[in-house]
């Protein structure tokens, strides 16, 4: 093993060792595991949970015309005292700011000064940390930040005040490939990762428009100078074909030496004639080795994808006991709704995986997968057959129109392929589970994670049909019907939510949940729904339905038996009780808080803190807020 990846390894380890509790990286270890020990905040005293401190970033008031484009998703991290122990995010627009943990003042800024330019919405997920042993103590950069943009660089910073590394790319500033792309075309939302020297990062492609978009090249550089380490193409010799990106978070194993990823579909997403075969290595888990890039081993969980059905979750990395004997596992959330449970020095399943057959294509000359794998446990996290007799609606009235549309569909189950005629996607490309992924309870092999449930349908329209009506982009998730063309097929898609005509969903709620599975015995041990739909209807009303809604960014949970979440379409944050899923407080925000929260002790005092900004997505009201919450007296 190189000298440098020892010396790498070993400060990673002392760094994980000296904040050991406290959130450090975005999903808040390098596994993904979105689990703290702090447990000052706890079942018996969060409904004291009381708004610490605000932050504003600015970005409402100086940047107003754009704001209507962003989805505010940054989840903070606590830098180590010897980094400065500041709070840092990042804005949509990817300032990085760094505050004060106690009081939210903030410290420094730094603003890479991003093109406003494309129709791709304005996000970052995170930044990420890393003390590099190559510098010496106490100089310049020898702790940094590290963060990608809209506009396809990738930064690193000193932690301490927001300088640019000079000594890497160019003052700090590394151009990444694809970045002669247009700005709607390939931008990167999530932090890259960053261990044993070397900096990894993917990107988000734009979807659905076109049958070849950009290819889905995963890089890796020195995390001293940035000079390239690797690239890895998930299509490798699928000329015709792009995508296949890694939009989600990673996750890295040090000592295993190995990092993996998670793929998204094929372009284009609901059309796959122009490449035929299962595609790998798109909808898969793929480890890497971190050092070289070579492959390890994959795990594709949908063959030929043809339902925008992404792996839209950063892996998640813990112990799973059989029979006494602890395995390094991986959990990998899907939006079909599935669970794989993985060895994560293998890639072989924990649980056996079936071969589910699948309905065949209409279109001429698609040459769908037969058949799809799923696990025999744990069980789907939600129901994908809906039938007329399971129509719902608050009169007869729209109950009988929601069970005429779903009698009228092509509705032969999961993973049925879309046509020219209107066809059920239960889950939608929504999820199931989403980016924000769940989170593990400690050593226990309990999973929480939010999952979306609200029908939706789609068909292929010919090209040549209706050319006035192309180009419709409201995202389903607003309600609104979504079509664009997919530029090189003959086809354009159309996708949006399956509504009665009172705008309400037709399949019986909860439209949006939290479900607890124990992987380990492969059960589901609770449900709760997610969100309130008062504020969805014509008219707000004065009190919570708890229905459930559509659902975007993830939750924690932590040692004082508590999953904190917000994603949902109400302004809410809610904590449940990881034992039973209770509800046990809520607070109203400004506007929706679609962005995964943490949690951090200083001095003394365990704080949650969550942005609340809004999401392009949803259609509702923007803003630009962090917010912090504590106990008055802990």
């Amino acid at each position: 093993m190189p000298l440098r990846l020892i010396a790498s390894l070993a400060a990673a380890l002392c760094a994980s060792a000296s904040v050991a509790g406290d959130w450090q990286y975005y999903g808040g270890d390098q596994g993904g595991r979105h689990y703290s020990t702090a447990a000052q905040i706890n079942r018996d005293n969060v409904s004291q949970l009381d708004v610490a401190w605000v932050h504003r970033s600015g970005d409402q008031q100086h940047l107003a015309e754009w704001m209507g484009n962003t989805s505010a998703q940054s989840t903070p991290l606590l830098l180590p005292p010897r980094a400065g122990e500041s709070l840092v995010y990042c804005t949509p627009f990817n300032r990085i700011i760094a505050l004060d943990p106690a009081t939210g003042a903030e410290r420094w800024s730094h603003d890479p000064g991003v093109k406003l330019a494309g129709e791709r919405p304005f996000r970052c997920r995170g930044v990420a940390y890393y003390e590099e042993t190559r510098v010496a103590d106490g100089a310049a950069c020898r702790h940094r930040l590290y963060s990608n943009t809209h506009d396809r660089r990738l930064l690193a910073v000193d932690a301490r005040n927001g300088e640019p590394c000079a000594g890497f790319g160019e003052n700090g500033v590394l151009a990444l490939h694809g970045n002669d792309q247009p700005a709607d075309m390939i931008s990167t939302s999530s932090a890259p990762l960053v261990a044993a020297g070397v900096v990894v990062t993917g990107s988000t492609v734009v979807d659905f428009h076109y049958s070849r978009a950009p290819r889905g090249t995963v890089q890796a550089f020195d995390s001293l100078t940035g000079e390239l380490r690797w690239r890895f193409d998930p299509l490798q010799g699928q000329a015709q074909s792009g995508g296949a990106n890694v939009w989600a978070p990673m996750s890295v194993d040090e000592k295993l030496g190995l990092v993996y990823l998670p793929t998204s579909a094929p372009s284009p997403d609901y059309y796959g004639v122009n490449r035929p075969g299962d595609n790998n290595y798109a909808n898969s888990v793929v480890a890497l080795a971190l050092e070289t890039g070579e492959l390890r081993w994959h795990f594709q969980h949908v063959r030929h994808d043809l339902w925008d059905y992404d792996t839209p979750a950063q892996p998640i990395l813990f112990e799973w006991t059989r029979n006494g004997k602890a395995i390094p596992a991986l959990a990998q959330p899907t939006k079909q709704g599935f669970v794989f449970v993985l060895d994560r020095s293998t890639g072989e399943s924990l649980w056996e995986i079936t071969e589910q057959p699948v309905p065949p294509s209409q279109i001429p000359g698609e040459s769908s997968a037969p058949t799809q794998p799923k696990p025999i446990a744990p069980p789907p996290l939600l129901d994908s057959f809906l039938m007329p007799a399971q129509a719902w609606g608050l009169t007869f009235w729209d109950r009988g129109d929601c069970a005429r549309q779903l009698d009228e569909l092509d509705n032969l189950g999961l993973f049925t392929p879309l046509s020219e005629k209107l066809t059920l996607m239960l889950p939608g490309s929504l999820g199931g589970a989403n980016w924000g992924g769940g989170a593990i309870l400690g050593d226990s092999g309990v999973l929480v994670l939010n999952v979306n449930t609200a029908p939706f349908t789609g068909r292929l329209i010919p090209a040549s049909a209706n050319p006035g009506e192309r180009d419709k982009r409201d995202h389903p998730a607003s309600g609104e019907r979504m079509r664009v063309p997919m530029q090189g097929t003959p086809y354009d898609v159309e996708v949006g939510a399956m509504v009665s005509p009172l705008g309400i969903p037709c399949s019986p709620p909860p439209w949006g949940k939290l479900v607890a599975v124990d992987l380990e015995r492969g059960v589901i041990l609770w449900e709760q729904a997610l969100g309130s739909v008062h504020e969805l209807g014509p008219f707000p009303l004065p009190f919570h339905i708890n229905w459930g809604t559509p659902n975007l960014g993830g939750g924690i949970a932590t040692a004082g038996g508590l999953f904190f979440i917000g994603a949902t379409m109400d302004r809410q944050i809610r904590a449940f009780d990881t034992h039973s899923g209770d509800m046990l407080w809520k607070y109203t925000l400004p506007v929706d808080a679609t962005a995964t929260p943490m949690t951090y002790t200083y001095k003394g005092r365990q704080y949650v803190v969550i942005n609340a900004g809004g999401h392009a997505m949803f259609g509702r009201a923007h803003g630009d807020y962090l917010y912090a919450f504590a106990l008055e007296s802990p």
